[in-house]
């Protein structure tokens, strides 16, 4: 990994480090270009659409695009016993999270007969997109899952591309992780076509009224083609992770969670933030020592050595809180001698990991967090995924005739103010009625 050396630089926002920690390159509007058409045959010609582009891309026609109950039930009955135990525990402590994050709906009394409610209203379809590509993430299925039923969601339609090595189904332990939420409409359909379907729905698969879900960036661009027609979560990038260390961390837990993203993808960023040089020689050494062990270590070395990875040297640990904040990472760890105290500067990242024992692996499983985050300094302004994403909030006014009496005369007033007399017509004709 390269070192990137900030110590002279003393911007007068720290914003401005957001360009002094360069990330892959992933351009979704050039990737626009070759999902549009994609999505325009899908809108124009259908089921016919998805199955022909999943043949072309994933190699292989499903019999159907929708999976038989049958195969997903089937596919629960042969996954393995420990796996299923394991996925059991991380819906638990996921829908135990998710249902203290619900939001009640609450009543404002504004005036004497006068209420304006703010209700909480559960989408009433969402489709979910589970990634099928370098990795079956049947975690990914407990992260989309879980929050839409704890927020309430009646229709859930979920797609995975279909396999070629397991007859055009979804892999057997996405189809499995669906049996054990409860899930049986599920389809064999991935990339933009997926999305396309999704959104503007086909003979098989009638269309949603939001997409969650991470992918490539085929999937990020059909997101951004398609947002409008219908809400959206994120348009995901290359998953990231940056650590804030110092000299009390330990190098090979600090390496091995740097391994751990670079493990995702060639474009996955590790960024490490510290002040202390003999940091980066302990956990290079580290570094040396692991990466060959690890099953992708190919993939692994092309993430580390890209321009997305470095170190990222700084002059103290307030101006690693500054890089760390204008970086904005999906995951951000924290390895230093008082985490908590750094962890509550923190203002800008998808999920915060606090001390040596909390690494982001934990939060991508079991931690009863959501490990679908905002990424490429996205966490500036986006959240994770959670319950808050499948509701809506709804208000419902309720005034009685003496209410309006009272506040008639304003609403009038604003109204000519506007220009808009017949705004306040609305409101006078009733008073007029009600004397």
């Amino acid at each position: 990994m390269r070192t990137v050396d900030l110590r002279s630089q003393n911007p007068d926002n720290a914003r401005q480090y957001r360009g002094s920690v360069p990330r892959a390159d992933f351009d979704v509007n050039e990737a626009l270009e070759i999902v549009r058409p994609i999505c325009h045959a899908v809108r124009d010609q259908g089921d016919e659409a998805v199955l022909s582009y999943g043949e072309k891309f994933d190699k292989i026609r499903p019999e159907a695009l929708r999976v038989p109950v049958a195969a997903i039930t089937a596919a629960l009955e042969n996954l393995d016993p420990a796996i299923r135990a394991a996925l059991t525990e991380s819906i638990r402590r996921l829908r135990q999270t998710c249902e203290a994050e619900l939001e009640t709906s609450v009543t404002t009394t504004v005036a004497p007969g006068a209420t304006v409610e703010r209700r909480m209203v559960p989408m009433e379809r969402v489709g979910l997109y589970v990634p099928g590509g370098l990795a079956p993430l049947l975690s990914t299925v407990v992260m989309n899952v879980v929050p839409a039923q704890t927020a309430g969601v009646t229709q859930i339609a979920l797609t995975s591309p279909p396999q070629a090595e397991f007859g055009g189904l979804p892999h057997p332990s996405i189809l499995a992780a669906c049996a054990l939420l409860g899930v049986d409409e599920v389809y064999a359909a991935g990339g933009a076509q997926a999305l396309a379907m999704l959104a503007y729905g086909t003979e098989s698969c009638a269309s949603v009224d939001l997409i969650t879900g991470p992918g490539n960036i085929f999937v990020a661009a059909a997101k951004r083609h398609l947002q409008g027609l219908v809400s959206i979560d994120a348009e995901a990038g290359p998953t990231e992770i940056a650590i804030i260390a110092d000299a009390s961390a330990n190098p090979d837990f600090v390496a091995a969670d740097l391994i751990s993203q670079a493990e995702h993808d060639p474009l996955a960023a590790s960024v490490l933030i510290s002040a202390d040089e003999t940091v980066f020689a302990a956990v290079a050494e580290s570094l040396a020592r692991h990466v060959p062990e690890a099953r992708h270590n190919e993939r692994i070395s092309t993430s580390l050595s890209g321009r997305q990875s470095a170190f990222v040297l700084v002059r103290d640990l307030e101006q690693a809180i500054d890089v760390a904040n204008a970086y904005a990472a999906e995951h951000l760890e924290i390895h230093t001698e008082n985490p908590s105290d750094v962890a509550a500067c923190i203002v800008n990242a998808g999920a915060v990991f606090v001390g040596s024992h909390t690494p982001v692996s934990l939060g991508d499983y079991a931690a009863g967090s959501n490990h679908v985050l905002p990424t490429a300094g996205c966490a500036c302004h986006s959240s994770g995924l959670s319950v808050r994403a499948f509701t809506k909030n709804m208000q419902v006014v309720n005034y009685s005739a003496e209410a309006l009496r009272d506040i008639g005369p304003t609403v009038v007033t604003l109204a000519e103010a506007e220009n808009l007399p017949s705004h306040g017509a609305a409101v006078s004709i009733r008073l007029e009625a009600s004397r």
